[in-house]
Formats: structure tokens, C-alpha cells, sequence
């Protein structure tokens, strides 16, 4: 990546540079699929669990299923935000969908057992891009808890890791700023962005999603491809520290 630094971005970060990317796993001591990861300022608890049972779209299918939930703890933002008691807001509903299918396509349901897997993303500090952090971090989640699995000799089609998850799975936020192309927006810039991005892409490149919105002047065809390969490159990085934090675990 490049060393150009802007005035642009307030902690001096290079135009295409990842803010500290950190995965703490392990973090709930009786969860082992639980992983605190932080992207700069931005901190996501990600814990996947399983339970032995399966939606009823996929009883008859010898399968599994994996699914997300995503929420915001009231103490995340600068104002308290309300607890999701009774109805979920739209934007957590859209956002859990989005992990959800993010992690599915890594994931051979139909080798896991009749099982679900959740992956439960609490946002504990908001700094901007939480929706790429849970699904950075709910990959990792979802790695160990699979692995936790297969050493308990749980039944399942999948006799490896590599068996059940064909990829890894990472996501990122773009924007573009003053007429530059950032990388991982903090809050401050995602607020001031003529246009968003966020990405979600596999580690052998596949785009799985792509969400954008131009809040200012359209965009134009260069800059999308632009916001994708910058996107692409960061992803790689996230993807090799994924691979770090689960040393011993995820074989390529």
C-alpha cells in the first residue's frame, strides 16, 4: 500500500492505510468462538455458538444453517442509544442480514451437521464501520467455534475445517473524500464522505456484496473501480490477520 499521508485523515494514516486491526480470541472465557476485534477505536464482540437444532427451511436438507445478529450496546455511541427490547431498528436488521449472508458464503451448510451456528456481534465502541469489523471479526468467530466442533468429535459431514469453510470472508469500508479514496472510515470521515462504501469479499477475491450510496456528486465509473481495487487490497490484509489470529487452526 501506499505511504501518502493526507490532511485529510486526522491520525495521519496514508490515503489507503487500515486503522490497527486487532483480534483478541478466546475473549468469553465458556464461548471459545468469541473474538473481540477492534478496528481502530471501533470494538465489536463477535461470539458464535451452536445449537442442535435448524430452521424449518432446512430440516429435510441434512444440513445446517449459519445466521447473525448484530446490535449496538446502549454505552457504544456518543449519545446512549436505546436497548432493541421488543423490535430491532431497521439498520440492525440490515446489517445482521448482511453478516449473515456474508458468512454463509464461505460456509458449506450442508456439511456442518443439523446444526445453526449464531454469530452474535455486539458493537461495545462505534467509531465508524462496525458492519465491516462484525464481519471481519464474526469469520474468526465462526472459524474457532466450527474447529471447537470437529475436536469434540461432533457429528458432521466436514472431517476438516477446509472442509466446511471454502474461504475466508473479510469486509471493509471506502469512501471518497475531497475528491481522494479512503480506506476504513473512521466516523468522523464516513460523516464528511461525498460517498460510502462498504465491501465484503472473499480471500480469494470474490466480491460478495457491495453497498455504496453517493451522498454528494454521482459517481463515476473510475471511482468506483478505484473504491473496489483499494478495497480488494486492504481485504487481503485483513484477511492475512484473520489467518494470524487463528494460528494452528485455519490451514491454507
Amino acid at each position: 500500500m501506499a505511504n501518502t499521508t493526507s490532511s485529510l485523515r486526522g491520525d495521519g494514516r496514508a490515503l489507503d492505510a487500515l486503522r490497527e486491526i486487532r483480534f483478541e480470541t478466546g475473549y468469553i472465557a465458556h464461548h471459545p468462538g468469541s473474538v473481540l476485534v477492534s478496528f481502530g477505536a471501533t470494538k465489536v464482540l463477535c461470539v458464535a455458538t451452536a445449537e442442535e437444532r435448524v430452521p424449518p427451511h432446512r430440516k429435510e436438507s441434512g444440513g445446517g444453517w449459519v445466521t447473525a445478529e448484530y446490535a449496538m450496546l446502549p454505552g457504544s455511541t456518543h449519545d446512549r442509544k436505546q436497548r432493541e427490547r421488543q423490535k430491532q431498528d431497521g439498520r440492525s436488521v440490515e446489517i445482521q442480514r448482511l453478516i449473515g449472508r456474508a458468512l454463509r458464503n464461505v460456509v458449506d451448510c450442508d456439511l456442518i451437521g443439523q446444526r445453526q451456528i449464531n454469530v452474535d456481534c455486539d458493537v461495545i465502541q462505534a467509531d465508524g464501520g462496525t458492519r465491516t469489523a462484525s464481519i471481519t471479526g464474526g469469520f474468526v468467530a465462526l472459524a474457532i467455534c466450527l474447529h471447537h466442533l470437529q475436536q469434540q468429535k461432533k457429528s458432521m459431514k466436514a472431517k476438516t475445517l477446509r472442509d466446511a469453510i471454502k474461504a475466508q470472508v473479510a469486509a471493509v469500508s471506502l469512501g471518497i473524500l475531497g475528491g481522494q479514496v479512503l480506506t476504513d472510515l473512521c466516523y468522523d470521515e464516513d460523516r464528511r464522505a461525498e460517498t460510502d462504501l462498504n465491501l465484503v469479499a472473499r480471500s480469494d477475491g470474490g466480491l460478495i456484496e457491495v453497498q455504496g450510496t453517493a451522498e454528494g456528486a454521482p459517481l463515476h465509473r473510475r471511482e468506483l473501480d478505484q473504491l473496489v481495487d483499494q478495497g480488494l487490497l486492504a481485504i487481503e490484509i485483513l484477511c492475512a490477520k484473520q489467518r494470524e489470529a487463528l494460528q494452528g487452526i485455519w490451514q491454507l
